[in-house]
């Protein structure tokens, strides 16, 4: 167990605007709490840093006292690399400022803010960028993984949008980081996650979106899963890229247009945004709205903010997770068949399976462009195992790993980084694949001894 002397921690806070959290502190464990109840680690001390000063003092501090360095966006990433156990947590969830230059489309964002804080800044003047689904995950943390969200399959991923970043690197020192300087590093965090350094900053280009967008939910019945997917399969190797359509399967939750004796039933639910003109958006989702009899829809105009936040209510924060994660070039027949049957016996009632369509603009970006290489990826499965209590660990995460090997065969091996799980750390090549090896190269030029350890970790060359 790591000691610190109390002079030491009162020195530290004598350096910095935010505050030090040892475990006898108001605070330090709602700060050590993130969103996957499945992690509960202790740090030996917490800095929650206010600005970017905090955050390169606490750098130089954990490597002058040899600490291990986790680092806290919005807490939102699945492995929990966030918190670590006897080192230095530094979180960054106080820093949370977004601005929006509406004439040159572009967002500045801190490493704290969550897509809920990025969008009510960006959709004051109906400007949006590619995102993830649930609007308290972390911006930094989805996007230095890649990020991909509703906006994907018109605009790219969230990296294919980003256009610079103020990076600490493990020196403590700031650097620019984009197409012009440090263009090596820049090529290195889009994708790369955590392993390069703490970005204090980001600069993303900005779309026109909203404020409102047709939006929402059809849900089928799960006994013809099979046909569903078949014809989901076929429509959305057709359809237009302002228009974007999921699945989910799981069982159906208290939804309101759903007749009651429907909740807890199993069932294929499609949801699906179109950014576009109303009403061509109406005419493209007709053929969906056809495959079959629904037990209920609901769609419409719509906030593109309230969209953002629609899947909020069954990702809140508290339960146990596990998720084990494929991409996907195409659904042939062996993976629809493999998804049908493990939908089938859901461990809980909140488990799921989704299916996220983002072919389109990222196929089009090379392989080689950045850190992120799977540019042949047209659709990402995860399976979403979520429970409440630990004594139902085993029988989850075993139907989810079971999945998992069932419909391997019909992948293209490739994984999203922010999917893996803790114990998946044999994959991380695979997350990877042809850029792996110059990721290495860049990590023993910019981190040398490691110090950012604690996530997907790309090795140094010894």
């Amino acid at each position: 167990m790591v000691r610190i002397e109390n002079e030491v921690v009162t020195e530290l806070r004598s350096k910095l605007r935010g505050e030090v959290l040892l475990a006898r502190d108001p605070g330090f464990d709602a700060a050590r709490t993130i969103w996957n109840a499945m992690i509960d680690r202790k740090p030996a001390l917490i800095v929650r840093c206010a600005g970017v000063a905090d955050v390169m003092r606490s750098i130089a501090f954990a490597r002058s006292h040899e600490l291990a360095v986790s680092v806290r966006g919005g807490g939102h990433n699945i492995a929990g690399s966030a918190v670590c156990d006897d080192g230095l947590m530094i979180d960054l969830s106080a820093m949370r400022s977004v601005r929006v230059n509406a004439d040159t489309r572009r967002a500045y964002v801190e490493p704290g803010a969550t897509l809920a804080d990025f969008d009510h800044e960006a959709q004051a003047f109906g400007l949006a960028t590619p995102l993830g689904i649930n609007s308290t995950t972390g911006v930094a943390g989805l996007t230095l993984g890649g990020g991909f969200g509703w906006l994907t399959r018109k605009y790219g991923m969230s990296i294919d949008n980003l256009v610079s970043a103020d990076v600490i690197t493990a020196e403590g020192k700031q650097v620019r980081a984009n197409a012009r300087e440090n263009a090596d590093l820049f090529w290195a965090i889009r994708g790369g996650g955590g392993n390069f350094g703490i970005v204090t900053q980001f600069e993303f280009q900005l779309h026109p979106v909203g404020p409102e967008v047709l939006s929402g939910l059809i849900v089928f019945p799960f006994e013809h899963a099979k046909a569903l997917l078949e014809k989901y399969r076929a429509f959305v190797g057709q359809i237009s890229e302002d228009l974007n359509v999921w699945v989910v399967l799981r069982q159906a939750p208290p939804l309101p247009f759903l007749p009651a004796e429907v909740h807890g039933k199993k069932v294929v639910v499609f949801p699906f945004i179109y950014t576009g003109d109303y009403q061509e958006g109406l005419r493209a989702i007709e053929p969906l709205r056809r495959f079959g009899q629904p037990y209920g829809e609901h769609f419409g105009a719509q906030p593109y903010t309230a969209w953002q936040k629609a899947f909020d209510p069954l990702l809140t924060p508290g339960a146990r997770n596990y998720w084990k994660s494929h991409n996907f070039s195409e659904l042939g027949d062996g993976a629809i068949d493999s998804v049908v049957e493990y939908a089938a016996k859901l461990p809980s009632s909140q488990c799921e399976i989704f299916i996220g369509l983002i072919g389109g603009q990222p196929n089009r970006v090379p392989k080689d462009a950045m850190a992120y290489a799977h540019r042949d990826t047209k659709f990402v499965l995860n399976v979403h195992g979520r429970w409440d209590k630990a004594e139902d660990d085993k029988r989850c995460i075993a139907w989810a790993r079971e999945f998992f090997n069932a419909s391997a065969p019909y992948a293209t091996g490739g994984v999203y980084v922010n999917f893996l799980t803790q114990d998946e750390v044999d994959r991380i090549p695979a997350a990877y694949g042809p850029n792996y090896d110059r990721l290495v190269q860049l990590k023993s030029k910019y981190d040398p001894k490691n110090v950012f350890r604690l996530n997907q970790n790309i090795k140094p060359v010894a």
